[in-house]
């Protein structure tokens, strides 16, 4: 298997991973919601010589997000290494302090962030198990581990699929498969965001490199700007 599906594909995280990887010599198979947005993403991944192709899907759709891990399966000839990051509009996200979270809230947060990473292991890892390799890359914010009151229906999530990962870590480190968490407390791209500091996804993107390939014992990464 040679190659990496990036879930949650965008023109700043997961267009520096997607470079990052291909300049390795995998192919990218990227997914997200938008199918004109990741056209666009895998014609500047093509010019500059790396192979990429479009599976559009929504994480909150676990039977579409689970059928374009299988077509991309199909395309690559498996896939190697899974990184999982979408990102919700926030126009569709309602932050809220903890005493005014709505069990809706966080039913919604984990519904994106943790289900969708759950259904997307398990459309990959069996394969993984067979060859005994391969490694399954989970990101949040650093809000995961540290919380704030401000945003806590995404913190508490994202601190579920931090759990969720660690201990998946755990499960397979002795079946050749990494799990690990990358939780980034920086701003990338944007405006500072509650006082982060500011960082280029260029910056960042070597991270999952390392954990994919010299240290795969970690089950976490922090990023800080």
């Amino acid at each position: 298997m040679t190659s990496i599906a990036i879930i949650g594909a965008g023109p700043q995280l997961g267009l520096a991973i997607a470079r990052t990887f291909g300049a390795q010599g995998l192919n990218v198979a990227l997914i997200s919601r938008n199918r004109d947005k990741l056209d666009d993403l895998v014609g500047r991944l093509t010019a500059e010589g790396i192979t990429a192709a479009a599976f559009p899907a929504d994480v909150l759709d676990r039977d579409a997000l689970t059928q374009a891990l299988k077509n991309a399966a199909t395309r690559f000839g498996g896939i190697d290494v899974l990184e999982y990051s979408p990102l919700d509009d926030l126009d569709s996200t309602a932050l809220t302090t903890p005493a005014d979270t709505d069990p809706s809230h966080v039913q919604h947060e984990l519904e994106f962030q943790l289900y969708g990473a759950i259904t997307a292991t398990r459309a990959v890892l069996p394969a993984m198990r067979e060859v005994r390799a391969g490694t399954l890359l989970f990101t949040t914010g650093a809000r995961s581990v540290t919380p704030q009151p401000p945003t806590a229906d995404v913190n508490t999530a994202a601190a579920a699929l931090r759990n969720w990962t660690i201990n998946l870590h755990k499960e397979l480190a002795e079946a050749g498969i990494q799990a690990a968490h990358v939780g980034i407390d920086a701003t990338i791209g944007t405006p500072t965001f509650y006082g982060q500091a500011r960082v280029t996804a260029d910056r960042i993107a070597p991270a999952y490199w390392d954990l994919h390939t010299t240290h795969r014992d970690e089950a976490e990464r922090i990023l800080r700007g």
